[in-house]
């Protein structure tokens, strides 16, 4: 079987491995735009990196910590959810691999969408499947830091006792930074939903899924840099 007879039984065509690429390059370019560039001092995630710091100082300073171990709760609950539902998701993902063959035919239906072989219908649920397994392991890590935060948040001194204020605030450096770590693994999670929302358009077609990437880079964007939550936050 020659190459070309090989991706014509998976449906690619040149203008699907054009619309993979173009998928990757722009998750690519997006991640390191919002996460190493010069601009990611302007993205929402890290904003919030500052207020994570203050919360933590504060924390530090307070008698009883009741509040602090209610936010955590709430952080772990998100993180915990998302990492649950992933493991669903991926189930069902592979479950489908199996009624490839019923599914495909069945997504030929679907107004506009280019016919698929079996094949071609597993190589596109592989692509959501590979998104939400990496979603899962950052879902996971980042359930593991917020862990170790607590952690630390628990070793901190009762500042009513305790007259080393340095170590205090040692501690509450940490636990902030180990926090945003914690955050970031989180957000690229979240980040992966949204790019398999566009990975879902590729069964109607390649043009379709360009376009899906877009929309998904523009919504992105408009809310990690330029949404009113990003405003209320630089005014803190």
């Amino acid at each position: 079987m020659t190459f070309t007879t090989f991706t014509e039984s998976l449906n690619f065509s040149d203008m699907d491995m054009m619309a993979l690429l173009f998928f990757l390059l722009l998750w690519a370019l997006y991640t390191f735009l919002a996460d190493h560039s010069k601009y990611k001092t302007r993205a929402i995630s890290h904003l919030m990196d500052g207020q994570r710091l203050r919360w933590l100082t504060e924390a530090a300073n307070r008698e009883m910590r009741m509040i602090d171990t209610g936010v955590l709760k709430i952080l772990v609950t998100g993180i915990s959810f998302f990492a649950s539902s992933t493991i669903l998701v991926l189930g069902g993902l592979i479950a489908a691999m199996g009624y490839s063959e019923q599914l495909a035919v069945a997504f030929a239906h679907i107004p506009l969408a280019k016919p698929l072989t079996a094949d071609g219908f597993v190589v596109r649920v592989g692509l959501l499947v590979g998104i939400f397994i990496y979603a899962f392991f950052k879902f996971a890590w980042a359930f593991r830091i917020a862990n170790y935060c607590a952690i630390v948040i628990g070793g901190m001194s009762d500042s009513r006792y305790d007259e080393d204020k340095a170590a205090r605030m040692k501690r509450a450096s940490v636990a902030a930074k180990l926090s945003s770590a914690s955050g970031h693994h989180f957000n690229r999670g979240i980040r992966a939903y949204f790019f398999a929302l566009a990975g879902l358009t590729w069964f109607v077609g390649p043009l379709v899924f360009m376009s899906a990437t877009l929309a998904v880079v523009f919504v992105l964007t408009r809310r990690e840099f330029t949404s009113r939550a990003v405003k209320l936050v630089r005014e803190l």
